[in-house]
Parts: C-alpha cells; sequence; structure tokens
C-alpha cells in the first residue's frame, strides 16, 4: 500500500504541475493570474532589494565636452526638428506677445465614452482606446496594444507611439506637446476635445510612484476640480485642480489631442502659439526654469528632470546632460518613500544627454541601474542605450547582446534594428 502511494505521489505530482501550466497558459485564465504572479514576484524582490535605496551617481560631468554633437537619424523617440539654443540651462524665455482669450464657461462636461479597465500594464492602450471611443472609434484597448505592446509585458508605452497609432490606423488626427497648463486643458474641453495626458500616479497595492494616463473630459471652476477617464480607478473620477497640476508635472505637462481632420484649424487655434513644438518646449523650458527656483523635495527632482528633457528636445546635450546631473543630485536627497525609482522607465532623456554628451559609462551605468531595479527587466529602450554606449566604447559583443535583448522584447523596434544592421548583424 505505501509502495502505491509513493508511486501515485511520483507520477501524480509532476502531471499536476503539467496540467497546472497547461491551464495557466489558456488566454482567459493567464490575463486574470498572471498579473497577481508578476506583482507577487515583484514584491519578493523589492522586499529583498528596496529600488527605492539605489542611486544612481553620475560619474563623467567634468570630462563633458562643451560641444553640441549632431543629431541622430535612428533616434527611438522622434523629436521636433528645431534650432538648436545656445547651452545655457538658465537662459530665459522672450515673453510672448499678450492677448484676450475668448471667454469659456465656467463648467463642461463631455460624455460618450467607453470606459474600459485596463488589463495588467495596459494604461496606455487602455485610455487611449477610451479617449478614440469618444469619436465613435470601435475598437478596444486589445486593439490598441496589438500594435503598441506586441509584448504584453512591456512597461510602458510613449505619447508618440500613440500619435502614430491614431494616424495609422484610424480617420482620426492626434499630436503631442509639452507645457501644457489647466487653462489650455479647459479650453478643449470646452470646444468639446478631450485631452489625454500622461501623468505621475501611486494607489493602494503598489511599490511606490509610477507613471499614468488619464483622459480628462470635464472641469468645474466653482469647485476647482476635473473629471476624468481612469483606467484603473475608473469612470468619471473627480480631481482637483492642484493635485492633477502636481501630478503632470511628473511627465513635463504632456498631453495628447485627438480630433476629426475637418476640425484641425480649430484645434490649432485653441493651441495658438503651441501649435508650434519649438514654442511649446520653450514653454516648458520656462516653467521647468521657474520650478527649478521655488520646488523642493520630488517636485524639485520633477522639475531639474523637465529641464532637461526640454533641452534635449531643443537639442542641447550639454545643458541637457548638467540639468539631469542636478537631478539625480537631488534625487538621493528625497524622502525613500517618495522616490520616483521609476522614471526612467517612461522618460528616456538622459541616454540622449549622456551619450550625445560622449558620457558613455553614465549611459551604461545608468541603464544598468533601471534595469537591475526591475522584477522583470524588459524597457527596449533602455538596452538599446546601452547597448549603443557599449559600441561606442568597442565592446560589440555586449552591444549585440543588448540590441537583441531589445528586439526580444519589442521585435519591430527600428532602432535597435538599424544600429544591429550597421554592425553587419541580422536581427
Amino acid at each position: 500500500m505505501r509502495r502505491y502511494l509513493a508511486c501515485a505521489i511520483f507520477l501524480g505530482v509532476p502531471l499536476l504541475c503539467l496540467a497546472a501550466m497547461v491551464v495557466y497558459n489558456i488566454p482567459p485564465v493567464n490575463e486574470r493570474l498572471a498579473w497577481r504572479v508578476e506583482a507577487l514576484q515583484a514584491r519578493i524582490k523589492y522586499a529583498l532589494n528596496p529600488p527605492a535605496e539605489v542611486v544612481f551617481v553620475p560619474e563623467e560631468q567634468q570630462n563633458t565636452p562643451a560641444t553640441r554633437l549632431q543629431w541622430p537619424t535612428d533616434t527611438p523617440t522622434p523629436l521636433p526638428t528645431v534650432t538648436p539654443l545656445t547651452p545655457n540651462p538658465t537662459a530665459t524665455i522672450t515673453p510672448t506677445p499678450a492677448f484676450t482669450p475668448t471667454p469659456i464657461a465656467g463648467t463642461a462636461l463631455l460624455e460618450g465614452f467607453v470606459h474600459e479597465y485596463q488589463r495588467w500594464n495596459n494604461c496606455g492602450p487602455a485610455n487611449l482606446s477610451m479617449n478614440l471611443s469618444y469619436w465613435e472609434w470601435e475598437g478596444d484597448q486589445y486593439d490598441t496594444a496589438a500594435y503598441l505592446k506586441p509584448n504584453a509585458r512591456d512597461h510602458n508605452v510613449m505619447p508618440y507611439e500613440m500619435v502614430d497609432f491614431v494616424q495609422g490606423n484610424t480617420n482620426l488626427q492626434a499630436l503631442s506637446r509639452v507645457g501644457g497648463d489647466l487653462d489650455l486643458l479647459k479650453r478643449f474641453i470646452a470646444a468639446g476635445i478631450p485631452v489625454l495626458i500622461e501623468k505621475g500616479f501611486e494607489g493602494a497595492g503598489f511599490d511606490g510612484w509610477m507613471g499614468h494616463y488619464e483622459v480628462i473630459n470635464g472641469y468645474d471652476d466653482a469647485n476647482q476640480r476635473f473629471t476624468v477617464q481612469d483606467s484603473y480607478k475608473g469612470p468619471n473620477i473627480l480631481i482637483n485642480y492642484p493635485d492633477l497640476e502636481s501630478q503632470w508635472r511628473a511627465f513635463n505637462y504632456t498631453y495628447i489631442v485627438i480630433y476629426p481632420p475637418e476640425r484641425e484649424s480649430e484645434v490649432m487655434d485653441i493651441l495658438g502659439r503651441h501649435a508650434d513644438p519649438e514654442f511649446s518646449s520653450q514653454v516648458a523650458l520656462q516653467k521647468a526654469v521657474d520650478e527649478t527656483t521655488r520646488l523642493t523635495d520630488r517636485d524639485l527632482f520633477f522639475a531639474w528632470y523637465n529641464r532637461g528633457t526640454n533641452l534635449v528636445n531643443m537639442h542641447d546635450y550639454t545643458g541637457a546632460a548638467t540639468a539631469y546631473d542636478a537631478a539625480f543630485a537631488h534625487y538621493s536627497q528625497v524622502p525613500r518613500e517618495l522616490r520616483p525609482w521609476r522614471m526612467l522607465w517612461y522618460q528616456t532623456g538622459p541616454y540622449f544627454a549622456y551619450y550625445y554628451t560622449q558620457r558613455f559609462e553614465d549611459v551604461i551605468n545608468l541603464a544598468t541601474t533601471t534595469l537591475t531595479a526591475m522584477s522583470e527587466p524588459n524597457l527596449e529602450e533602455t538596452y538599446y542605450w546601452r547597448g549603443m554606449a557599449y559600441a561606442a566604447l568597442g565592446q560589440n559583443d555586449k552591444a549585440i547582446a543588448d540590441l537583441q535583448t531589445a528586439l526580444k522584447y519589442h521585435e519591430n523596434f527600428l532602432p535597435a534594428i538599424q544600429q544591429l544592421g550597421q554592425m553587419g548583424v541580422q536581427p
């Protein structure tokens, strides 16, 4: 009897494990359980090695060349073509002529959205499909994710990727700008056009700060609050003006406007000079400059980071590197529980700044710090930049390995394909 029981256990346990694996990989089951498994793995890793305790320290500031290099043709994040500014991160922007905007109502609420709760790691696709639903687009987050995140485990979607999806897969137009403000949001809503923004997020069940998208569809001046469609919290969530502005700061006041082609002139009128990407970057830079003189704690880190990002947009890599150095120097002074250690998941400006000022070791160290802090290191942009830095240092084996890993997580990631081709390697 004991021998029979032992044989049954010996044979039964592997069969049960195999059956569990088969059931787990059934798509509907996997979708429900995978995020719980990933969350558990993350909590275990973060408990053993708290990522907020890791501080990146730039090491090459003293050796940074005082020259601006040529803007690359194979950048992973398309940026506007502008005339570079003089490398001076403290420069101010020439004031624009005053004008009197057309008054708008004190309240407005747009309806007609199909709200979606996001699946795991699907914030960007879910919010994009919600925004599109207002314009009677009939897809959902699975349709947007198939384009935006061919690898479901990818942690981030860039604004330019959303714009590309809209312009290539719908009959609508889209644009993305930085340096937005609350008044601009309200003007779009008053005109019947919702706005998609990228912002910081913190909530129960999450390990610290992270990035998030949200659709702004209403405002109420009397109560000083916006109405938003939130893929995590739910439909028609209320958020007061100061809180939204503070959370928006973390992403350089980035916003995406989606609209029918026949309303383009109206959208341009609302944007005014913000229709020019160069001007929006200048406005965002001035906001960041002002905020670095008056903010503290984590908000000061965001202000310095934004300052660097806007200088990258203007192709002033030396000034950008200086600003990012200041951001990372301040990071260690931010209370650990508030540190935005996921920042490089979403915003890759420091890689541009350090790479194009030939600070290749800083690129490698920053990328390695970012990947090491992840429970599952799957950021294609990060592998790409580390691979580029290795290639610049002549460490081709490491470069090829990183570039191929980038394609593992995003198989059609063009910058990695192009760089491998230049190195004579088939992707």
